[in-house]
């Protein structure tokens, strides 16, 4: 078994308190790891040590084509250490090898981006109104920036933070989520190989009451930038809003995937499929809303049921699979909750709804693909974030009553759209109240395009060009060009 201590200052501190916390394998079941339990002294630390290196190490002089050369070899390493921490975080949170390998093998591509981008960012010289006055922007680092990761993609998400902070300047602190911790320290040792200066990246690990809130209550702590359910992120921001520091928050989501009748019928099916069984329904951008035009609704559901009867629950590390456990007990003990819920309110589950047992699991952990039809809008199955393998479908009539019930929640992330009018799709696109919209594909991410949720799913934006401002505060600097006093009583 392998333990783990906090990474600070570029060394491997023990947690002030001498405890840890198990980590556990999904699959089996099995304890695997141990991580260190930090606490407030925990958090100090690695906060002063970011404050330090922001402020007095080679990094606070470092040029910005310097800082993206150092990202650029990050992600060399990261390349060839793909492949390891895929099988890391499979063994951590029971994702995917065929998901988790790809997402890692990925990862370096936004190291690669925002290194590039590193010095292209730049002011402006502003054309002043005022004579004799020069007046241009800059944009500067913000500080220290503490990072908090959800537990389903604990390195693509960092990345997504940890990327453009850096290429901005920004030192950071890290606490992942207590479940899957082991990827993101492994993570820190390629840091210290790309040669970051001591203090610039630090990894705290623990409860969030015990190591991440002091962390964000930390005065030298500048802004945070967090992944996770819309619950806590209101008390991060809340938190954040007491210093006025600002928040990136990549909160929950239930999103509408909406089939029109004109759609490519297979790849609709598929489309369905992959937005919600896909990762074992364990991801934000889940399309757990499915909204099937009437005139084809039942045909559709029938062919989303034999679909979903031919996937393979078992083994994450198996490529074969396609459904793997849930990640956490909690989180398995919510989606059956859920399912029962759902039944109380009058929907009809029409497959699955229960735990699974077949052959080819070794843990308790496992539910099965689960669909409900007879939803209305306002059931709790339709209107709260699950996070499990559980779709909803809703029948609609026309375009109106589609954009009605998918805006009709308090999230906003993403939508999926499926039809062959390119009318349609351009209407869809501008309706519906989301951050991210695809239409016939779902699922996809790039390290150039923005991401990030309307409403109740977030603040802010992550990935892309945007991405970087984030991490960014612009200065305005004027200089007057002549010696004569002016009229100190007056505004310029």
């Amino acid at each position: 078994m392998k333990t783990y201590n906090h990474y600070i200052n570029d060394e491997w501190v023990e947690p002030s308190s001498g405890a840890y916390l198990d980590s556990e394998n999904p699959f089996t079941g099995e304890i695997w790891a141990r991580v260190a339990r930090g606490n407030a002294e925990d958090a100090d630390l690695a906060v002063k040590a970011a404050k330090e290196a922001f402020e007095n190490s080679d990094w606070a002089d470092m040029r910005p084509t310097q800082r993206g050369k150092l990202l650029v070899g990050l992600a060399e390493i990261i390349e060839r250490e793909a492949v390891r921490l895929g099988e890391i975080e499979v063994r951590d949170n029971g994702k995917l090898i065929a998901e988790m390998g790809a997402q890692t093998k990925y990862l370096a591509e936004w190291y690669r981006y925002y290194g590039g981008l590193a010095d292209k960012v730049e002011g402006a010289v502003i054309p002043s109104d005022k004579p004799g006055i020069f007046n241009f922007t800059r944009y500067e680092p913000l500080g220290v920036v503490g990072m908090i990761t959800a537990w389903n993609s604990p390195l693509l998400l960092l990345a997504w933070k940890l990327a453009p902070a850096l290429a901005a300047g920004n030192t950071a602190v890290v606490k992942p989520s207590e479940f899957t911790s082991a990827s993101s320290l492994e993570f820190m040792e390629l840091i210290r190989e790309a040669g970051f200066p001591k203090g610039v990246v630090n990894c705290i690990t623990g409860l969030g009451l015990e190591v991440g809130q002091p962390m964000v209550d930390h005065p030298d702590l500048d802004k945070v930038a967090f992944t996770g359910s819309d619950v806590a992120g209101q008390k991060i921001y809340e938190s954040a809003a007491k210093k006025i520091i600002p928040v990136t928050l990549e909160l929950g989501g239930k999103s509408p995937n909406i089939v029109f009748e004109d759609a490519d019928f297979e790849s609709a099916v598929m489309g369905a499929i992959s937005g919600i069984f896909a990762a074992t329904g364990q991801t934000c951008i889940a399309g757990s809303r499915l909204l099937v035009q009437r005139s084809i609704h039942d045909r559709f559901v029938e062919r989303l049921i034999e679909v979903a009867k031919e996937a393979k629950i078992g083994d994450p590390m198996s490529t074969e699979t396609h459904v793997g456990p849930v990640t956490t007990p909690p989180q398995y003990r919510k989606i059956l909750d859920y399912i029962e819920v759902a039944r109380k309110e009058g929907a009809k589950c029409v497959l699955g709804g229960k735990p699974y047992a077949g052959d080819g699991v070794r843990s308790d952990r496992f539910v099965e693909p689960t669909i409900f039809t007879g939803v209305s809008n306002q059931m709790r199955i339709a209107q709260e974030e699950i996070f499990g393998p559980v779709l909803s479908v809703i029948p609609f009539e026309d375009e109106d009553e589609a954009i009605a019930i998918g805006n009709d929640i308090v999230f906003g992330l993403a939508a999926g759209v499926w039809t062959s009018d390119i009318g349609r799709a351009l209407r869809m696109s501008e309706k519906l109240k989301a951050g991210t919209i695809w239409v016939n594909t779902y699922r996809a991410v790039s390290f150039m395009s923005p991401f990030g949720g309307y409403k109740r799913s977030g603040k802010g934006r992550e990935s892309g060009q945007e991405s970087i401002k984030e991490f960014l505060q612009v200065k305005s600097v004027w200089i007057a060009q002549q010696t004569t006093p002016a009229n100190p009583f007056i505004m310029r």
